[in-house]
């Protein structure tokens, strides 16, 4: 997430932006609502219309009273902070996939360069051979070269504790994508249930007969904001297992180079 935070930054302030353009649009289409008069006869009837269209940016991104036309500030405000949620979990998806892609964990050159010099027993210039390569696997194996005038077992002791702070920092960052994939639906609840409660608003203040322009936007609401909820949890959630499944396999794989790697100068040297 650090190496690409002003690409991140543009995606949520461009979003927050089309919101904008979005909200002060009712400005333009309320001159198409405005009851038309009779100018020919003193005291005509206003003509009121029966409805009006609903735009797609309006029914998904922007809550209104139907029968007011104004907006629905904090409905909107749920619906637009999981919209940036979202956008935040697609970058991260990213982000995180190129970061535990893999060579940057267990890369094929490194490893069989290093398996390369264990072979024909050149072990003394198997660490230096690492120089310059900041991949899980040579860090790993760095940590456990560097313990090798006390023994194999000492190396294998530093091997061991290397993957595991290693993959631990890994697997802490990748949880982002957890915590938002759980939190994102509590927040769409909370647009229900809130959007539940303009809706019994309505009733009471109709007196038990209430319009159905006016219980529809509560109503709407309440969907909407769930609907925005599922669409940030279901990608943040099957992402978040995704890359942690590929961490999981491509950790297993430098650890047990590395590991095969110590055993076998281990032996050499004893």
């Amino acid at each position: 997430m650090t190496r690409h935070p002003r690409s991140i930054t543009l995606l949520v302030l461009t979003l927050i932006g089309v919101g904008a353009l979005i909200v002060g649009a009712p400005g333009a289409l309320a001159q198409d609502d405005q009851p038309q008069t009779s100018g020919d006869v003193a005291g005509a009837v206003e003509e009121v219309p029966e409805g009006r269209s609903v735009s797609f940016a309006e029914a998904f991104f922007v809550q209104r009273n139907q029968r007011t036309g104004s907006v629905e500030w904090l409905g909107s405000g749920i619906i637009w902070l999981l919209l940036a949620m979202s956008v935040a979990t697609f970058a991260l998806i990213g982000v995180f996939s190129r970061e535990n892609a893999r060579d940057r964990i267990a890369p094929i050159d490194s490893i069989s360069s290093a398996r390369r010099r264990m072979k024909e027993g050149d072990h003394d210039a198997v660490e230096p051979g690492l120089k310059g390569d900041a991949s899980y696997f040579a860090h790993a194996l760095r940590a456990a070269l560097r313990e090798r005038d006390a023994g194999r077992d000492a190396m294998l002791r530093a091997l061991e504790q290397a993957c595991e702070e290693l993959t631990g920092e890994r697997m802490r960052r990748v949880e982002t994508l957890n915590i938002i994939g759980s939190v994102s639906p509590m927040i769409g609840l909370f647009g229900t249930v809130y959007g539940m409660i303009l809706a019994f608003r309505e009733i009471v203040a109709a007196g038990g007969s209430p319009d159905p322009v006016g219980l529809a936007a509560g109503i709407g609401t309440a969907l909407t904001t769930t609907f925005w909820g599922l669409v940030v949890a279901i990608p943040a959630l099957a992402g978040y297992a995704f890359i942690r499944n590929t961490i999981d396999a491509r950790v297993s794989e430098a650890a047990l180079n590395a590991e095969d790697i110590v055993n076998h100068i281990g032996r050499a040297s004893s």
